[in-house]
């Protein structure tokens, strides 16, 4: 679907024609859709096919009068199938005389303010609109990072009442998650760093006061990123070890009771034995036995119990 908006005041509106939009919108397009956009515009095909790729990394880079711009932003996956609930992906940002084209083959919510008109009004340029989009990308990592971190500590109070695979199976997605996310905001960082040094950037003074805070944001995301996935792999090891620890405590139970139920076993094979016994014809040869078993089994009990073995 291709989407064109205009600018009015400060507020970004829907457009009928192409040739009146300041920004030009692909969310998923389909062959044709492509292919008219790549010839209206003159732009090379990889400028967009390069976008379905999943991995694609961030890069800034320049073909003629054109600059393409690959972020990699924030997703959330609600439904329980997703093999993790937080990802990223590409999204391509098309700077031409005049005009803005982005590009994304997966939903995201960075873009949903500026579609649907409730952004906050600002000086619209090519500048201002493409760090307002950085911005937003930022603020998005931010926000999934606190929900991460919210759920890690839900996570972690059920895994202190209950050592289960599933708990551990839980923790390990969010830490894919952040890795996820620590490697997309790195390679950001790398493309507003070369956006900051770039003379297209330098020609408006405003965006150069917005960039920093662009960077500030981003780096706060690193930070917050690194120190979460460093507190989860602690986590994670540190769970770990306690279910192994339980387990050897469970085996060291179950041994001890073993060894105190095979001795009254053992004295009952053996007077079990069709060969000739002591008090095998006393009355009370039976009581004896049990006697014996039982103050056995006792004396046992108490050694282990003074060993902490239960």
């Amino acid at each position: 679907m291709i989407q064109y908006f205009k600018v009015a005041g400060q507020k970004l509106t829907p457009a009928i024609l192409l040739d009146e939009a300041f920004w030009v919108h692909l969310d998923s397009p389909d062959a044709e859709e492509i292919d008219s956009v790549l010839a209206k515009f003159d732009l090379p095909e990889d400028f967009i096919t390069d976008l379905q790729d999943g991995d694609e990394p961030s890069r800034l880079e320049y073909e003629d009068d054109a600059m393409l711009i690959i972020l990699r932003v924030p997703l959330y996956y609600g439904h329980r199938s997703a093999s993790v609930a937080f990802a990223t992906a590409p999204l391509g940002i098309i700077v031409i005389p005049n005009q803005v084209i982005t590009v994304s083959f997966y939903d995201n919510e960075i873009l949903t303010q500026f579609l649907e008109g409730k952004h906050r009004p600002f000086n619209i340029t090519q500048q201002s609109f493409i760090l307002a989009i950085n911005l937003r990308t930022a603020i998005y990592y931010l926000k999934f990072l606190k929900e991460i971190n919210r759920r890690t500590n839900i996570i972690e109070n059920e895994l202190h009442q209950s050592m289960r695979n599933k708990e551990l199976i839980r923790m390990l997605k969010m830490e894919k998650s952040l890795v996820y996310f620590n490697t997309s905001l790195k390679s950001n960082e790398i493309v507003l760093e070369r956006m900051q040094r770039s003379r297209w950037l330098q020609n408006d003074p405003e965006a150069e006061d917005m960039i920093e805070d662009v960077i500030i944001d981003n780096k706060q995301a690193i930070e917050m990123a690194s120190i979460y996935s460093s507190i989860l792999s602690g986590m994670m090891d540190a769970f770990a070890s306690i279910i192994s620890n339980n387990l050897n405590v469970v085996m060291k139970f179950l041994t001890s009771v073993t060894i105190i139920v095979a001795l009254p076993t053992l004295i009952a094979s053996i007077y079990g034995m069709n060969v000739p016994l002591p008090m095998q014809g006393h009355p009370y040869a039976f009581y004896g036995v049990m006697g014996i078993s039982v103050v056995l089994s006792a004396i046992l009990i108490f050694i282990f119990i003074r060993r902490k073995y239960f």
